[in-house]
């Protein structure tokens, strides 16, 4: 278990939106997290957490989402953000 204040942002109508959450999870391919906001399944959002190397900034799709809490895929990252999360995940 990886538990951590998160922030996500994604466009809504109106402008940005950043919401606020907790990890549960992480791992290479992504994040399980609980969220404060209605997600949809495939909405493209930006995830910002706090890892042991610095704070992680990465564009994720979201891949299952419910009242309670999401999944989310990492798209992009590069080999340093895979490591930094890959020694957080192993921590």
């Amino acid at each position: 278990m990886f538990t951590v204040p998160i922030t996500l942002r994604h466009l809504m109508a109106g402008g940005v939106r950043a919401t606020p959450g907790v990890s549960l999870d992480i791992s290479e391919g992504g994040l399980g997290a609980i969220v404060q906001s209605a997600l949809q399944v495939g909405e493209t959002v930006e995830v910002e957490l706090p890892l042991p190397g610095g704070k992680l900034s990465a564009v994720a799709i979201v891949r299952h989402a419910s009242s309670v809490c999401c999944g989310f895929e990492f798209l992009g990252l590069t080999g340093e953000e895979r490591l930094q999360i890959a020694s957080a995940a192993s921590s």
